[in-house]
């Protein structure tokens, strides 16, 4: 029998309680601690008002009187309300300064011009706010806000007791919040606005006595999985893994949920899927392993012993099969903007491609190659083919694909999904027909872009960053923008594509360290000096883009002087020897009216911004887009 290599049956028991003690101590010890409530107020996870409760990069305040504060970078607002489902909270914004003099219509937070986040913090303005500034200086009027005579700050004025208060203020602005630089920032001072007001999903068309208490509405980033040391660290459903399969043991590892569960953020603990099987919830079959293993019933006794001594053989083998089955029917099953992710077979691939013929092929790159292919359903999409022997294995290519599959906006290029049991992985894309914008500057298309054909180019993109940076839950790092990936649908619609140098974020985390890769001529120096990947990475690869789309000059070119061979270098030197404009493409200065010639030096002095050498002084995607729609509207206005 195979119980006759162990000692004796007490021996056996042993080893059982030491296991069932162990997965106790388990459940125990890695148990989410949810903040007790502040007052009447409750604390739900992660937010965190004590060190050994919540998410400690999640803290708020409880101060002594129970009311549950939030602190921005220099002042602080009671919370109002919490919604734990959604990620959300409510807190009161700042009261308008009581005096008597003409300068009553002032918000308290003046002094910290208004509602100021940290951005390396999991927070942010949600679009539901609909805020209306007071008092502003004439500056405001040609702003992208709308402060005509019929904005809704009018009608609040007019309506509320805070009419007494602002009515007799200069130009009032009504702003619905998110999407821009206030997603981060409501902000007042003197040469701008000196007061707002925040309402949360406000009906515009109800009259001002029926509209809801003031409020500015703060989302955070779900929390990721907690971090641990070793297994002991995470409960019994799930795995101290590493988050990045390429890590060395001195990277970093969280308690990832196993096959059947699924990781809940506002519990902070694994919780079991719902098909799990017959309306049965998972957590059931635990209990009863744990309540047979501690009764200690013969069979349950040598079932568990066995199936311990197995995992302890075969633990790496069982991980890592567990992983790729998850892996796989996340592809199988994520959803990407009402469309599924599909698995597709070796044998559908061949046939879309001809059987990868050559006249197929759309390009290649240090990735591997591009084809042209056709579904049976009349589908036209592209191929991408990794490298036979390329690093770059199935397991990461699954890992490309789930992260993907998370992601859906209008200006990147959609994933259809993915196969994986050819020698080599592939990637199947939405096919775009007008090549990238890099062949559209200097191919034989050149000088086909207008300038607002090049504006247009310029606002998509960078909205398509932005959404990335920003909406991308963890926030996902490109690490590889220039002309070549920006692809260009038959209307001259731009979309961001080539996804296979790009990171996952860490929410807790302002940067990911990794070793320099992307293009020379757009690569960040600071990224490539220090190793630390953050978005202004991105950021100046952009602003290397923004150089392109006004001077039509390719990033790296050796037929310009030696030391104007590379495009950032060149136009910086031009902006300090104040000569921006004889950079510009001479095609479109030529029969440019003024105020296109103004728009162009806009550009031009953005894309310096972007390529500032430290990248706490480069904006933000956000601010980028903001910046070029502003430029947009400017334009816009004299075509009118």
């Amino acid at each position: 029998m195979e119980l006759a290599k162990f000692h004796s049956s007490s021996h056996l028991v042993l080893l059982l309680l030491r296991a069932v003690l162990l997965m106790n101590a388990v459940i125990l010890a890695s148990s989410a601690t949810v903040c007790p409530n502040c007052g009447t107020t409750p604390v739900p996870y992660p937010l965190s008002t004590q060190p050994n409760c919540g998410d400690s990069n999640y803290k708020v305040r409880c101060d002594e009187g129970g009311t549950l504060l939030f602190d921005a970078v220099n002042n602080t607002y009671p919370i109002i309300s919490t919604q734990p489902q959604n990620q959300r909270f409510v807190i009161k914004p700042a009261n308008f300064i009581n005096n008597n003099n003409n300068s009553s219509c002032v918000t308290s937070d003046i002094t910290s011009q208004g509602v100021q986040l940290n951005a390396s913090l999991p927070f942010n303005v949600t679009s539901s706010n609909t805020i209306l500034y007071f008092n502003c200086t004439p500056l405001l009027l040609g702003s992208p806000l709308n402060c005509t005579a019929t904005s809704l700050c009018h009608s609040y004025i007019n309506g509320s007791t805070d009419g007494s208060v602002c009515g007799n203020s200069n130009i009032c602005c009504t702003f619905r919040a998110g999407g821009s630089t206030n997603s981060y920032s409501i902000r007042v001072r003197d040469s701008g606005c000196r007061a707002y007001r925040s309402f949360v999903n406000l009906d515009y068309s109800l009259p001002v006595n029926k509209w809801p208490a003031p409020g500015l509405e703060i989302q955070y980033v779900s929390p990721p999985e907690p971090v641990c040391g070793n297994q002991n660290d995470c409960e019994f459903d799930s795995i101290c893994a590493l988050t990045d399969n390429n890590a060395t043991n001195g990277g970093l590892r969280r308690c990832f949920c196993n096959a059947k569960f699924h990781w809940d953020p506002v519990l902070g603990s694994c919780a079991a899927d719902e098909t799990c099987g017959n309306g049965k919830d998972c957590s059931e079959d635990h209990t009863a392993l744990i309540a047979g293993l501690t009764a200690g019933l013969g069979t349950a006794l040598v079932a568990a012993i066995i199936g311990f001594v197995l995992y302890r053989r075969q633990k790496r083998i069982k991980l890592a099969q567990e992983r790729l089955k998850k892996e796989r029917e996340e592809i199988l099953n994520a959803s990407g903007g009402g469309k599924y992710a599909k698995y597709f077979t070796g044998k559908e691939i061949r046939k879309a491609t001809n059987n990868f013929a050559r006249d197929r092929l759309l390009g290649s790159g240090g990735f591997g190659e591009v084809y042209k292919g056709i579904l049976d359903d009349g589908t036209v999409v592209a191929v991408k083919c990794a490298k036979l022997g390329n690093s770059k294995g199935t397991d990461q290519v699954l890992n490309e694909v789930r992260i993907l599959c998370q992601v859906n906006h209008k200006n990147l290029v959609h994933l259809l999904g993915c196969c994986v049991e050819l020698e080599q992985p592939l990637m199947v894309y939405e096919y775009i027909s007008n090549g990238n914008l890099l062949e559209q500057l200097h191919g034989q298309h050149q000088g086909v872009l207008s300038w607002r054909n090049r504006l247009n180019i310029a606002q998509a993109t960078a909205e398509g960053l932005a959404y990335l940076h920003f909406s991308a839950v963890p926030p996902i790092y490109h690490r590889d923008v220039k002309s070549s990936n920006i692809l260009l649908d038959e209307k001259m619609n731009a979309k961001v594509a080539d996804f296979g140098l790009s990171r996952l974020a860490e929410t807790d985390m302002s940067h990911i360290s990794t070793c320099a890769q992307g293009t020379l001529g757009y690569l960040d120096p600071e990224y490539y000096r220090n190793y630390q990947l953050t978005d202004k990475s991105d950021v100046y690869s952009f602003g290397v883009v923004l150089l392109e789309l006004l001077t039509s000059q390719k990033a790296i070119d050796f037929n310009r002087p030696s030391d104007d061979v590379n495009l950032a270098v060149y136009v910086q030197r031009m902006v300090e020897e104040e000569r921006l404009m004889d950079a510009a493409d001479p095609m479109l200065k030529e029969g440019a009216s003024k105020l296109e010639l103004e728009t162009m030096k806009a550009l031009g002095f953005l894309a310096i911004g972007c390529l500032e050498e430290r990248r706490q002084n480069r904006p933000s995607m956000k601010e980028v887009t903001e910046e070029i729609e502003y430029i947009i509207s400017i334009v816009s206005a004299k075509e009118e």
